[in-house]
Parts: structure tokens; sequence; C-alpha cells
């Protein structure tokens, strides 16, 4: 038997699962696709100050920045007195890939041991990581929550391009509650495979929101996945971008799974690896592909929304810059990211990079170079996120790129 609590689905399948608060939407469709198949998930909020402190007292300091506010939240929540040690686990993802994100298991069951040894440490993943206390999922729970992603994806990119002109504040995000209750309906009455009936239905909620001719300056996110969507991590950078007269692009999480799913095909081609599941890596492949294809039409349509770049035209891009084959951490994506951006009429880019993640740092800092070669006029600025970094050294560097802002050019030919 293992020395540390195991989850077990049979006995413990009405234990609390405490989730960090990365991204609320696609979490939260997640947490209800799990919750209505008798699961009680709960996304967490806590203070990021708080988080940061109990990260710093419970993890070593040469843990990356991500993994000590995660430690930070779980650790914090316990103490708060909301739940009861005895019928708590901490939920945490796991990709399987290179990045130390597959070992925050481990680092949160070391941070838990002295305080709280009776909390399991239950692993999300689709690798066959930790076997012996991880959810286990059906082919309609993993389905449900693929659709929950893409509706998700598809709200953030409305809420992105309407919070900026919003007449009342609020109004966005009210829209966008709208929006996930029509899909949290759809997970829960079945219907959720009509997706173009349901994006379309999306979409319309948002026909009469205020969108002026005459746009705000666009300013890209990218960067390591956890800082790049955690308001908690970032120091809330999208209400800081939009309070300051810009509209912001974020990219979306397919994006993200559609990167994950070419370099298990590139592994395939390369190196004969995946032969197994190769079959079932091409068909998730397809589906995330089309998706993203059918939500950039649909946006389209009307000339009204702007679609995302194509994922294909992201990962061409990489071959301009940077091999296909860099893929630890966010790999050939942020450069390729950062670069599509830029030839799509998106020159002002943050690139988010946390203390302790090296390959980020590479592949983003260390390609700013070649990628202002190619484009002179590009204004990026990276932005470093660590617990001893004042928000005000933050400021200033982003307050620097916004007085250098560029008006967004129309999308270059290439």
């Amino acid at each position: 038997m293992p020395d540390y609590p195991v989850f077990d689905v049979k006995k413990d399948k009405g234990m609390t699962l405490l989730v960090p608060d990365m991204l609320p939407l696609h979490f939260g469709f997640i947490r209800d696709v799990l919750n209505h198949d008798g699961y009680h998930l709960e996304l967490l909020a806590i203070d990021g100050a708080k988080a940061k402190e109990e990260g710093q007292r419970n993890v070593n300091n040469d843990a990356c920045y991500p993994a000590l506010l995660v430690v930070g939240q779980f650790v914090s929540a316990l103490k708060s007195g909301k739940y009861d040690p005895e019928h708590t686990g901490i939920l945490i993802s796991q990709t399987g890939g290179g990045c130390r994100a597959s070992n925050y298991v481990y680092l949160i069951r070391k941070a838990l041991a002295p305080l709280f040894p009776h909390v399991p440490v239950v692993s999300f993943n689709f690798s066959g990581l930790e076997s012996d206390s991880s959810l286990h999922f059906t082919l309609k729970e993993v389905l449900k929550m693929a659709h929950g992603m893409c509706y998700a994806d598809l709200l953030l990119a409305l809420r992105d391009q309407c919070e900026p002109y919003e007449a009342h504040k609020g109004d966005t995000e009210a829209l966008v509650e709208k929006g996930a209750s029509l899909v949290r309906n759809a997970l829960n009455d079945g219907s959720y495979w009509r997706r173009k009936h349901y994006y379309k239905a999306i979409i319309d909620l948002f026909k009469d929101a205020p969108l002026p001719q005459e746009r705000k300056p666009k300013v890209a996110i990218v960067g390591e996945i956890y800082v790049k969507y955690s308001a908690t991590a970032n120091n809330h950078l999208v209400d800081f971008l939009v309070s300051n007269g810009c509209e912001v692009v974020e990219p979306g999480v397919l994006e993200f799974c559609l990167y994950c799913v070419k370099n298990a095909l590139n592994d395939r081609k390369r190196y004969g690896l995946n032969k197994k599941t190769a079959f079932l890596w091409a068909l998730a492949y397809r589906f995330l592909l089309k998706e993203t294809v059918i939500q950039g039409k649909l946006l389209s349509k009307g000339g009204r929304f702007t679609p995302a770049v194509p994922f294909k035209e992201i990962h061409e891009d990489a071959s301009r810059i940077i091999s296909d084959g860099v893929k630890m951490g966010e790999g050939w994506l942020i450069p390729s990211e950062m670069l599509a951006y830029i030839e799509h009429g998106v020159p002002n880019i943050v690139c988010c990079q946390p203390f302790g993640c090296l390959p980020n740092h590479i592949v983003a800092k260390g390609m700013m170079h070649p990628l202002m070669r190619l484009h002179p006029e590009a204004n990026i600025a990276a932005i470093d996120y660590d617990p001893s970094t004042a928000f005000v050294n933050q400021e200033n560097r982003l307050k620097l790129m916004l007085a250098n802002i560029v008006t967004s050019p129309k999308p270059a030919s290439h």
C-alpha cells in the first residue's frame, strides 16, 4: 500500500474535491459534468496574497511559481475551516509531459502530509498516471467534458471582444453567465452534441452588445498556460489591460490541446512512439481542429466578431522560426502564436513567464530576437511572475508597452 491517502471512487466519490482556479469557465463545465455523475468538485477562489504566503511557507523556493500558487491555494482552503479534512480531497491535473506540473501531485502530498495527513491528492489525467489515486472517466464523461471546453472557448472569445465596449460594467459577464447556463442545461439533458445549434445560440446572445467599428488597440496574451489564464497568478492582467483602454486577445484552450495532440502525432511520425494510441490521437486532432474551424466561421459571419488564428497556420508558422520538435512546456506554440498574432494585426503582445519555468523562458524570451528580425514593429512585453516581484514592477513594464502601443494594422499576407 502507498504511504499516502488514496482516493477510492467506490467509497470516496461523494468527497469534496478542491480544484484550482486557473480557468473558471472551462473548469466550471468540467465540474458540472462530474458533479452530475455523483462527484462533488468545488472551484477555489483564494486571495492571491494568501496563496503566495502559504505557498512560500510549504513549498521549496526552487519550485516554479504555478506550483507554489497551487499548493498555497489548497493549504489556504483547508486551513480556512470551511472544509472537513476527513471528507475533502485535492484534485490536480497531470499532463504526463516534461513540465513540472506532472509532479505537482508529489509536491502537494509533501506539503499536506504534516498538516492534513488524511487528505488525498487525486490526479486528473488521460495518461494512466497515479492509477491508484486518480479519476477514471467513462467515454460519455470524456465527450461531455470535451464539448464543455469547446463551448467555454467560444464564450471566452466573445467576452474578450465585448467587455472593453460594454455600456455598464458587468453587462458582458451577465451575457457570459446566460451562455454558460445554456451550456450547463445542454450538458445535463444530453443535447450538448448539437454544437452548431448552441454555438449560434451563444453568439446570438451577444448580437446586441455594443461593438463600435473603431476598435481599441488589441493586446494578445501568450505564455505559460497557468500564469496566462489564472487571474490569481497574473494579478488580474485582463482587467488591467481592459481598464487601460485595450481589447484583449486570449488564445483558446483548444489551441493548447491541439498543440499537445500534434506533439503526440509528431512523436509517432518521428520516433515511432504512440503506436497503440495513434488512431485515438488522430481522432482527437480532427475533432478539435474541426471545432476551431466551425467556431471561426460562425464568428466571422456578419463581420461583427473576429475569429481566432487558424491552428494550421500557427503550426506552419513554427517552421519559420523554431522546430516543432521543441515541445517542452509550451514549446513551439508560444513563438508561433506570437508570429501569427503579429501577422493578423495584433502586434502588441504580453508574454507571461513564471519563475522556475525554464523551457518557457527559452521559447518565449529566447525567441523574441528572431521574431523582431521578422517584424521590427512588434511591441512585445515579457512579464516575469514570481512571489517576490511587486505588482508595481509588472505594472511599470506593462505601462511601457502601453506607451508604445501599436494601432492594429491590417493583417499581413505571407
